[in-house]
C-alpha cells in the first residue's frame, strides 16, 4: 500500500505543472505600494518593464517608471521585486537623470571665452557625477521606501549579489557589487537594526553575511573606525530621508528636476 502511495505521488508531481514566480506581473501593484506606503501619489504612475536600460528622465512628463527586466531575472519573490522597483523610485528621488540633463544643458551652453570658475564648476560637477555614487543613493532611498511598506529591505542585497560578478570578484570569493551590499548592509544595521534580526532566508544571504562578518568585526574593534562609519550613516539618513520628503512635498519632483525646468524654460 505504501508502495503505491508513492506511486501515486510522484505521478502527481510530475503532472501537475510547476508555476513559476512572475516577477513582470508583480511590477505594478507592488511599485503603488511603494508609492502610496510611504505617502506619494501612485495616480497615474505606470510602472512598465523595458529590455534595455530604464530611462526615467522623462517621469514628471509621462508619469511612467521604467524597470529593467534584466534586474527583475534575479527577483524571485515580492521582496525581491519591491528591491528592484524602490531602487528606480531612488534614482527618481535624487533626480539622477535630471542632474544628467542640467550637466549636458550646462556643458552645452559654455564656450571657450567662459571665465575659470565656470569651466571648474562644470568639471566638478562632471567628477561627482559617477553611477557607483548614484546606485548607492538611490539604494539607501529603496531601503526605507521598501521598510516602510512592509516588504524586507534584505532582498535588495540578495538581488545584487544573485547577479554575475567580475573574475576578480570569483578569484578572491566576493560577493556580486560587493560594494553596494555592504553599504546597505551597514545602512541597514544602523537605521534598522531589527531588520537584520528577522534575517532573510537564502543561501545568496548567508554567503554575503559570511563575506560581511570580518569587515563589520575588523571595523567594530577600532573605536576610531566606528565613530567614523557612524557619523558616515548618520549622514547617509539625514540625506537620504530628506530627499524623501522633499520628493514628496514637491508632489513627486526632484530638485535637479526642478533646476532642470528652470534652465531649459524659453527665455523671455
Amino acid at each position: 500500500m505504501k508502495k503505491v502511495l508513492l506511486t501515486l505521488f510522484a505521478f502527481v508531481m510530475v503532472t501537475v505543472p510547476s508555476f513559476a514566480y512572475d516577477a513582470a506581473s508583480r511590477v505594478q501593484p507592488i511599485g503603488e505600494q511603494l508609492l502610496t506606503k510611504n505617502g506619494i501619489s501612485a495616480t497615474n504612475v505606470k510602472f512598465m518593464v523595458v529590455s534595455d536600460t530604464p530611462n526615467n528622465s522623462n517621469f514628471i512628463t509621462t508619469k511612467v517608471i521604467n524597470v529593467s527586466s534584466a534586474e527583475l531575472a534575479f527577483a524571485g519573490n515580492d521582496n525581491e521585486v519591491a528591491a528592484v522597483v524602490a531602487t528606480e523610485i531612488g534614482h527618481l528621488v535624487y533626480g539622477h537623470a535630471s542632474k544628467a540633463k542640467v550637466m549636458t544643458l550646462l556643458q552645452s551652453t559654455s564656450t571657450p571665452t567662459s571665465n575659470d570658475a565656470t569651466s571648474e564648476m562644470i568639471q566638478t560637477f562632471s567628477q561627482n557625477y559617477k553611477t557607483t555614487k548614484q546606485d548607492k543613493e538611490a539604494d539607501l532611498v529603496a531601503v526605507n521606501l521598501m521598510v516602510n511598506a512592509g516588504y524586507n529591505p534584505l532582498a535588495l542585497i540578495v538581488v545584487l549579489t544573485k547577479q554575475t560578478g567580475t573574475y576578480w570578484d570569483t578569484i578572491i570569493g566576493r560577493p556580486a557589487n560587493a560594494e553596494k551590499a555592504l553599504n546597505v548592509y551597514d545602512y541597514i544595521a544602523y537605521v534598522y537594526p531589527e531588520k537584520l534580526k528577522v534575517g532573510y532566508g537564502c543561501n545568496e544571504y548567508r554567503n554575503f553575511v559570511a563575506y560581511a562578518q570580518p569587515i563589520t568585526e575588523l571595523r567594530n574593534a577600532s573605536k576610531k573606525l566606528v565613530k567614523k562609519h557612524n557619523k558616515t550613516y548618520s549622514k547617509a539618513k539625514t540625506n537620504t530621508l530628506k530627499k524623501i520628503a522633499q520628493f514628496k512635498t514637491r508632489g513627486g519632483v526632484s530638485g535637479w528636476d526642478a533646476v532642470y525646468g528652470l534652465l531649459s524654460a524659453p527665455q523671455q
